[in-house]
């Protein structure tokens, strides 16, 4: 996982793809925090052959989709956990930062300014 957790990226604009997967996963680690009752995790599903992917991309398209599956309605002690980052039925490192409560916070403050929309809280 890559992107920029200072996210100086908002405040410019210039936000790249890692920086946009970054934004993923801080949003779905505060609604976890934000929401105890409310399961929220953040996937990577891989390079996966799609139109963005493209047809050279290594994963599986199908096991690429699994975990989101698996996450929504199993009823496995592993998938009944909030705020959390999986690839492929796994959890997996992220970019500690994405943890942080002020980062998260940050985060919603600056969708807030960008949308008009505030996030709601507990």
């Amino acid at each position: 996982m890559s992107g920029n957790s200072n996210l100086r990226s908002m405040e410019t604009g210039a936000v790249s793809y890692g920086d946009s997967k970054l934004h993923n996963v801080i949003l779905s680690f505060a609604v976890a925090r934000h929401w105890p009752d409310v399961y929220s995790n953040s996937v990577d599903p891989g390079w996966v052959p799609t139109k963005m992917g493209g047809r050279g991309a290594p994963g599986n398209l199908q096991e690429g989709s699994e975990t989101q599956a698996w996450l929504a309605v199993s009823n496995d002690y592993e998938a009944k956990v909030s705020g959390h980052y999986f690839h492929h039925k796994k959890q997996k490192h992220h970019v500690s930062e994405a943890a942080d409560a002020d980062v998260q916070e940050k985060f919603l403050r600056l969708c807030e300014e960008l949308t008009g929309v505030r996030f709601p809280k507990d």
